[in-house]
């Protein structure tokens, strides 16, 4: 199944972190990883697993359609000294994310209405899971993703949990996933289904020799 294979990740999230004005450290410190995780993420070194995707996308207020987009420049945004702690002004970080907003097309694309297979925008994470765009519509707040768990795939690290906003759905298709929801763990088989608040604990891990494949939607919940 042929899809677009996006450029790797970590310019995007470089990207994101000067506009927004955070420093390496600020951000590592933030969402609870190691400077040089950070660096290697943002120098392709290293893919971030789902869990820290979610956390660096959370920290900087990232969306999944900024997540997905090729737009890498930073539209001028002033050069951070990435050993500094120091952040941008607080009146320069706003600035920036005006330009952002008003800067046109990134963060307001639309994929669809028909997206066929070679058509999908496609991000490696770590482990091997890939997440395919299946449509986007701007000022709508869904993802809607086609998920691919290999074999030995997972979430976050052994033993770790994440938690983002939002609610989330899925849909197995193919393969077996195991979900560790709060205190309890599904077994997911083909055809099976999922519905909670992802603010709940969970990971999702393969431990079958087959790759697990499925639909998600998560609806993400707006600030009031």
């Amino acid at each position: 199944m042929a899809s677009s294979t996006l450029p790797p990740i970590g310019a995007r999230l470089r990207a994101a972190r000067h506009r927004r004005g955070v420093s390496v450290r600020g951000l590592a410190r933030e969402i609870g990883v190691s400077a040089s995780l950070i660096s290697q993420i943002e120098t392709d070194k290293s893919s971030p697993s789902v869990s820290t995707l979610y956390a660096i996308s959370t920290a900087l207020d990232l969306s999944l359609e900024e997540l997905f987009s090729d737009e890498t420049a930073d539209a001028g945004a002033p050069e951070l000294d990435d050993d500094s702690d120091e952040a941008l002004p607080l009146s320069a970080a706003n600035g920036l994310v005006r330009g952002l907003v008003t800067a046109g097309p990134l963060g307001r694309r639309r994929l669809g209405p028909l997206v066929t297979p070679d058509q999908r925008e496609l991000l490696t994470l770590d482990s091997g899971v890939t997440w395919e765009l299946l449509g986007q519509i701007p000022g709508v707040h869904v993802d809607f993703l086609l998920i691919t768990y290999p074999p030995g795939g997972s979430s976050s690290g052994p033993g770790l949990l994440m938690r983002h906003t939002g609610t989330e759905f899925g849909y197995v298709i193919s393969g077996e996933l195991t979900l560790t929801l709060g205190f309890q763990t599904h077994r997911l088989a083909a055809g099976d289904s999922v519905s909670f608040d992802s603010a709940t604990p969970h990971a999702y891990r393969n431990e079958t020799t087959e790759p697990a494949v499925g639909v998600w939607f998560v609806l993400e919940h707006l600030a009031a």
